[in-house]
């Protein structure tokens, strides 16, 4: 697994990416979006499962971030 494409989890929305980018920092869950499944994964996760880049929606899903997941 190494890219993923995640949304807010849990009722959250960002304004800017770096509220987006906070948050992630700060180990808060995401949900998890496409054929991968579903399910929530955070920035622990995310280093555990080998994923090496997360896109992110934020500002009601009409934009994007791409974050390069590092330990």
């Amino acid at each position: 697994m190494s890219r993923l494409t995640v949304v807010p989890a849990y009722g959250r929305e960002y304004k800017s990416a770096a509220a987006l980018l906070a948050d992630w920092e700060a180990d808060k869950d995401f949900a998890v979006m496409g054929l991968m499944g579903s399910g929530y994964i955070n920035r622990s996760d995310a280093i555990a499962s080998g994923v090496s880049e997360v896109t992110a929606r934020y500002q009601r899903q009409r934009k994007l971030v791409v974050i390069k997941v590092s330990k």
